[in-house]
């Protein structure tokens, strides 16, 4: 290799002859002097060190200069809500709550710092603003939203899990990714309470129950993981049929909302119709009930007053015969327009009867028909 393409063989740090690239020498085949090198080294790196770096007390105090920074990065804080893990050549050993703490620094002793007061929320069948990225907007991913109900209907769900650290050692320690594996789970889970719910109740009368037996099959599935983890709230954001079916299932929805309604005014009128018809229905068995006791007591009180009459009459016979005729006759003739004139009687100054009030009920008669 040419060092020197204009020639004179004097490398490309300088000099002339056959040097070498460490200087001038007296053959350019000569090896350098190792022993010289790191003497010329030594003599620099003392120039460019303190003086009393050089003695054997300057390097001692060096060391322990070092040592104790190093000793002293074993110092940490933890602050309120959180947690600290100390591991001792990458084993578990205890754990801290807030305050000043001290470790083995490393590579001896490590401290994770969890917050286990933080409440954490995963999204399940959609990505929030700025989740996908900066400045993305909210959009639904289908492939998590989209399951089967019991009835074999496709629904699509949208649903927000929030949970907490509840064991910092198993969060850290038991499970590899944790915002993952809560996911995996939360979806799975869903899918399950899903897969057996009919699609009507799941859009109706049982999202809270849903939400109630997903939040528990995950707490379940991550407590049998050791995870860790405590799932506080489970909500269902969304329930809807697919996009592409959704005005059809829109025209049922309000088909069914007719029907109940008008279930509901047949029952209101029922409800109406039904206790009138129960109180007329009781106040007749109540009168009749009344009329009953009335007649029998009647019967009775007649029944008392024949026994009474019946008595008096085996008490004197002849006597109550004879006023019994006379009060049935009195009852029978004082209806009657007849009179009646003793023959035996006929001359004792009786006077004939004029029956005046038939004459004038015949004129009154003859006055009022037409002419």
């Amino acid at each position: 290799m040419a060092w020197n393409p204009k020639g004179g063989g004097g490398g490309p740090w300088g000099g002339g002859g056959g040097g070498g690239p460490w200087g001038s020498g007296p053959s350019s085949s000569q090896p350098p002097d190792i022993e010289e090198m790191v003497k010329r080294t030594q003599e620099r790196v003392k120039r460019m060190l303190p003086l009393w770096f050089g003695s054997g007390r300057g390097i001692i105090l060096a060391i322990v200069a070092v040592v104790g920074i190093w000793l002293a990065t074993g110092v940490y804080q933890v602050r309120p809500g959180e947690q600290s893990l100390e591991l001792l050549f990458g084993k578990f050993v205890g754990s801290n709550g807030p305050g000043l703490n001290y470790w083995f620094p490393t590579p001896i002793g490590e401290v994770q710092i969890v917050n286990v007061e933080q409440t954490n929320q995963i999204n399940v069948g959609f990505r929030g603003a700025g989740e996908g990225g900066r400045g993305s907007s909210p959009r639904d991913v289908l492939h998590e939203s989209l399951m089967l109900t019991l009835d074999q209907n496709i629904v699509d769900v949208d649903m927000i899990v929030q949970w907490r650290i509840k064991n910092a050692p198993d969060f850290a320690f038991n499970i590899r990714s944790p915002q993952e594996t809560i996911k995996l789970v939360s979806e799975s889970a869903i899918r399950e309470v899903m897969g057996q719910t009919l699609l009507e109740d799941a859009l109706t009368l049982k999202r809270q129950d849903v939400d109630d037996r997903t939040k528990q099959l995950i707490q379940q599935i991550l407590d049998a993981y050791g995870a860790g983890v405590l799932i506080t709230e489970v909500k269902q954001l969304k329930v809807d049929p697919p996009a592409e079916v959704i005005d059809a299932f829109n025209d049922v929805q309000r088909a069914r909302q007719d029907q109940d309604r008008l279930v509901n005014e047949a029952l209101a009128y029922r409800n109406d119709i039904v206790p009138r018809a129960k109180g007329d229905a009781e106040r007749i068995v109540q009168a009749a009930a009344a009329y009953k006791d009335q007649l029998v007591r009647e019967s009775e009180g007649d029944a008392k007053r024949f026994l009474s009459v019946y008595e008096a009459y085996l008490s004197g016979k002849d006597v109550t015969m004879r006023r019994l005729f006379l009060e049935r006759m009195q009852d029978v003739l004082k209806h009657t327009q007849n009179v009646i004139v003793d023959q035996a009687v006929g001359g004792s100054g009786v006077v004939p009867y004029l029956p005046l009030p038939e004459i004038q009920r015949q004129r009154d008669q003859r006055s009022e028909s037409p002419r």
